[in-house]
């Protein structure tokens, strides 16, 4: 299994969920950036865990960056975080060693690696290593925002409980964000966070789980970065988006509406005023696979949480033999408020890379038609 992403800028992550420590290594960034650790614990502190809600694992999440970071700048070298795991009840998966838990990738693992794969709690397929994610692009979404780029996420859809979208104008979008950023539920409509909290309750009441839907706005970021195929910004920001565990579906502004549009109703249609842009923002501040300087828009489905406390039929893949299985442990009865952060912080890191490959290329080119 590939554990690196990106292209000038480049994330490897490594670690199991009941092993001592997890960790990500971020190799490419640019030097002389100051740091802003406590800005690191805050997002670490939007994934944890907390309340009846989410699962009573409780780790502390500290990131220590081991490498990579001098007088607090980074001096451009890899750039290596560790984070300690200290809440292993490995002693809950005993029992269920051999049996495929339904939803998990506990026999893909087991066919990838022979059997030799720690299985404890999903071993390195764990939702454990998105602290990574968020420590390594944290640091991203830092960079990003030194330069005036917006990136925020909210609960579009938890269950059967809807939230408001984030406003289609900029300026009430940027302060949209900036609560946001600052939520620990995030949602727009403070009237939806006690349904959508008593639907994760009942849902955990029944031994069961829900998913939702992550709507997310990145402002300010520059018009002509990504490419027109293979790395399409589209394709890059799925790429990231897919590697967060639970993701099953990513679209960008009218994603399956389009098919029920047409052309006319679909296309954006350009206006100057001072800067070229777009009057709607249907295809979500990308064309042709290139970013057009219009806010863009992603749409990221969360699966429910595939550990339940319902009897399951399953199979013993050691014994080839079919079996009812009851998982047991402590588990998120919902991890969409918890994976936003994550969702926020692999947007940055595929962003900034995105940006650094287009800032390689400018010193060899020259716009003629610049305006």
């Amino acid at each position: 299994m590939k554990n690196t992403f990106g292209n000038n800028l480049t994330m490897t992550i490594f670690g199991e969920s009941h092993g001592p420590c997890i960790g990500i290594t971020l190799d490419g960034l640019p030097s002389g950036f100051p740091v802003d650790q406590k800005a690191i614990l805050e997002d670490m502190k939007k994934r944890k865990a907390a309340g009846k809600i989410s699962t009573q694992r409780h780790e502390d999440d500290i990131p220590q960056i081991v490498s990579g970071l001098f007088q607090g700048k980074t001096t451009g070298t890899p750039l290596t975080i560790l984070i300690s795991n200290q809440d292993q009840h490995s002693k809950d998966y005993e029992s269920l060693k051999g049996r495929l838990r339904p939803g998990h990738a506990d026999y893909t693992a087991y066919k990838r690696y022979n059997g030799y794969q720690d299985y404890r709690g999903g071993g390195h397929f764990s939702g454990r290593l998105t602290a990574c994610m968020v420590a390594g692009g944290s640091i991203c979404k830092q960079i990003l925002a030194a330069r005036g780029v917006k990136i925020g996420s909210h609960l579009e859809q938890c269950g059967t409980i809807l939230d408001k979208p984030f406003s289609s104008d900029k300026e009430q979008c940027a302060r949209e964000i900036d609560q946001m950023n600052q939520k620990a539920f995030a949602v727009l409509d403070p009237h939806k966070e006690d349904a959508m909290k008593q639907e994760i309750l009942l849902a955990q009441q029944e031994g069961d789980s829900i998913g939702g839907i992550l709507e997310t706005v990145v402002l300010n970021y520059p018009a002509g970065i990504g490419d027109p195929i293979f790395d399409s910004l589209e394709g890059l920001l799925s790429h990231g988006l897919y590697a967060i565990p639970a993701v099953k579906a990513v679209s960008f502004g009218e994603g399956f509406g389009f098919a029920r549009l047409k052309g006319s109703q679909a296309n954006d249609a350009f206006i100057c005023d001072r800067t070229i842009q777009t009057r709607t923002n249907h295809n979500a501040g990308i064309n042709g696979g290139i970013s057009n300087g219009m806010p863009i828009l992603i749409h990221t489905c969360i699966k429910p949480t595939p550990s339940i406390y319902k009897t399951q039929d399953s199979v013993d893949y050691l014994t080839k033999e079919n079996v009812q299985l009851k998982i047991e442990g402590r588990h998120d009865p919902c991890i969409l408020h918890r994976a936003r952060i994550v969702v926020d912080c692999m947007c940055a890191f595929v962003l900034l890379d995105a940006w650094m490959s287009k800032a390689g290329l400018e010193a060899f080119m020259e716009d003629p038609y610049a305006c």
